[in-house]
């Protein structure tokens, strides 16, 4: 779906009055509930106007009365709100082992969520991925109390590139039945607008919107977990490159470890292969860490001290610095944001340790620190998404 841009209409009187009610929608989300008086003040609209704008909104149903403000002398004032069901979208968390979906309305709360566990063969073919996107937006719009058609826009987060220009999958990783073509079929069986983003792109939103990426223009985020990855963001917006492929840091080669190209599977080789799960797994094992998975081994090397935990740490951090190094040398970012099981397990510790080597070894001084967001924060990316272009396209209706 062509979202409407209304910068590039004439100036007619029509389109006036589109951007007035816009700026008095995105005012109400923002600052609501107000009063006409205080809508008016705020756009700097005189009254009426802003008493015709606000009748024309809740003539389409975008706006309600929620409550009445006492105004001294005479009448109480209304006060007016965006309502909250004029608009619904849901975002979805699909890795290989599970999936999470959440509705939120237009206010961005949360009204709704279901989970699933992810089959092995769930990536076979097509017909599998299209019923288990429906059956998991089914089951959120559901525990919403909101029919599946009352959804406007549907984001997906997954482990992938996505080809920039056309919105398709271009390359998923561990999920082979998700391919091009996918995307309009999935929006065909929904009847919304379905939009594909990188995992953790979408990790990288929420730290931005919430979590300690806000405010900051130029930043990534590190993602260190069952796989590696990284969210570039410049001049407050994604990075994602000419193929989509930007941020593919696992595929980061490094001296001393095999290439991709050359190991049975891409995981094991450069930089993916030195930080991913199974060579932190390896490390922690080989100084006498000993713990049930690779982000349990890190806390446990926190908490437990000593010599060889200290030594193990060390390595990770050194490991960690030659991506981190390799990346601000080139983007140059106020801030590095480390994420994913295993390196939010690190805290702040850890990312003081991996700040100190990338000093060491490359003349940039980024602050490097550990994710805000650690409650699915890939999940919460795609909501925060799905809203945003659900109220693009709201907002843009306005005349």
């Amino acid at each position: 779906m062509e979202r409407a841009d209304v910068s590039q209409r004439p100036g007619t009187p029509s389109l006036l009055r589109a951007m007035n009610d816009r700026s008095a929608l995105e005012l109400l989300l923002a600052a609501g509930p107000l009063t006409r008086v205080d809508l008016g003040r705020m756009t700097g609209l005189s009254k009426v106007t802003a008493s015709q704008l606000l009748a024309r909104l809740q003539e389409r149903d975008l706006v309600e009365v929620v409550g009445t403000r006492s105004a001294g002398r005479g009448p109480n004032a209304e006060l007016y709100a965006v309502r909250p069901g004029c608009s619904y979208s849901v975002g979805v968390e699909l890795n290989p082992d599970h999936a999470k979906a959440a509705v939120a309305d237009v206010t961005g709360a949360v009204i709704g969520s279901a989970t699933a566990d992810v089959s092995a063969e769930m990536g076979a073919g097509g017909a599998d991925a299209r019923r288990l996107v429906h059956d998991m937006a089914l089951a959120a719009a559901s525990d919403a109390g909101i029919a599946l058609a009352d959804v406007d826009d549907l984001v997906i987060g997954m482990p992938g590139v996505v080809d920039p220009s056309t919105g398709d999958i271009q390359l998923s990783f561990d999920l082979p039945g998700w391919h091009r073509g996918l995307r309009e079929r999935l929006a065909a069986d929904l009847g919304c607008v379905v939009t594909f983003e990188n995992d953790v792109n979408l990790a990288a939103v929420a730290e931005r919107a919430e979590g300690a990426g806000r405010d900051v223009d130029d930043m990534v985020l590190l993602w260190v977990g069952r796989g590696v990855g990284l969210a570039v963001v410049l001049s407050g917006h994604l990075h994602r490159g000419a193929t989509g492929a930007a941020g593919e840091i696992g595929y980061l080669p490094v001296r001393g470890v095999r290439s991709p190209a050359t190991v049975e599977r891409p995981a094991q080789g450069a930089f993916q292969g030195l930080v991913g799960a199974g060579a932190v797994d390896e490390l922690a094992a080989s100084h006498g860490v000993l713990a049930d998975g690779a982000a349990a081994a890190v806390r446990a090397a926190l908490a437990g001290g000593g010599a060889a935990a200290e030594a193990f740490l060390q390595v990770f951090s050194h490991r960690l610095a030659l991506g981190v190094a390799a990346v601000c040398t080139v983007v140059d970012p106020a801030l590095v944001v480390v994420a994913g099981e295993i390196g939010a397990a690190g805290g702040e510790r850890l990312c003081e340790m991996v700040g100190d080597d990338v000093r060491r070894i490359a003349p940039v001084d980024p602050l490097v620190v550990p994710t805000m967001v650690p409650d699915a924060p890939v999940l919460r990316g795609a909501v925060l998404t799905a809203v945003d272009l659900a109220r693009q396209t709201l907002f843009g209706s306005t005349e």
